[in-house]
């Protein structure tokens, strides 16, 4: 830090000597760029998405198909957020067919052939991490906006807690599914 005397250097929210490719729950929250409510609104307490809210939405839930590691836990759509839990699990799995004809998803979500065991055997860890994950996902609802003429960004970088605790999980997820009808008291919400 003393190199750039703190003028160009953010100091990092991740968790000092954890493994993010490291299996575990992670709480994660992705804002649009100055919290602009794009992705829908919030009526009587449930979320009706936008355009964009639909396809971060779809591309929320394809995120297992791109990173065969990651199970998605409690998520929602708000206004001008996501919030979800992501599942990290790297167990491997000695009972996967050699296909030749697999197609597998690189963190921009294109498409590369490999074998099966070429993706289970040599699945780079820098492609398994969370960052990775919210970065793909990010891609994903940019390259859409993109192609359809739509002013849309990102905020840069994202919010992530490591879920260490059952009662920390069970918190999070109540806190997750409850937010939408908690939107008018929400730090998010600027017309609040």
């Amino acid at each position: 830090m003393n190199k750039f005397k703190n003028i160009y250097r953010i100091a990092s929210t991740r968790l000092k000597n954890w493994n993010y490719a490291s299996a575990g729950y992670y709480f994660v929250t992705i804002c649009a760029y100055n919290r602009v409510n794009c992705f829908g609104d919030i009526i009587d307490g449930g979320m009706c998405l936008s355009d964009i809210g639909y396809v971060a939405n779809k591309n929320w839930l394809k995120i297992p198909e791109h990173f065969p590691n990651v199970i998605l836990d409690e998520y929602v759509i708000m206004p001008n957020h996501i919030h979800g839990i992501i599942v990290i699990n790297n167990k491997k799995n000695d009972n996967i067919p050699v296909d030749n004809n697999i197609m597998v998803e690189t963190q921009n979500f294109a498409s590369l052939q490999k074998t099966s065991k070429q993706l289970f055997n040599k699945f780079a860890p820098q492609s398994k991490n969370l960052a990775s994950i919210i970065r793909g996902y990010k891609v994903s609802v940019k390259k859409w906006t993109t192609i359809n003429n739509i002013d849309f960004k990102w905020q840069p970088r994202f919010y992530d807690h490591v879920v260490r605790e059952d009662e920390s999980l069970e918190n999070i997820r109540r806190y997750v599914v409850n937010n939408p009808i908690n939107w008018q008291d929400d730090q998010e919400n600027k017309g609040a």
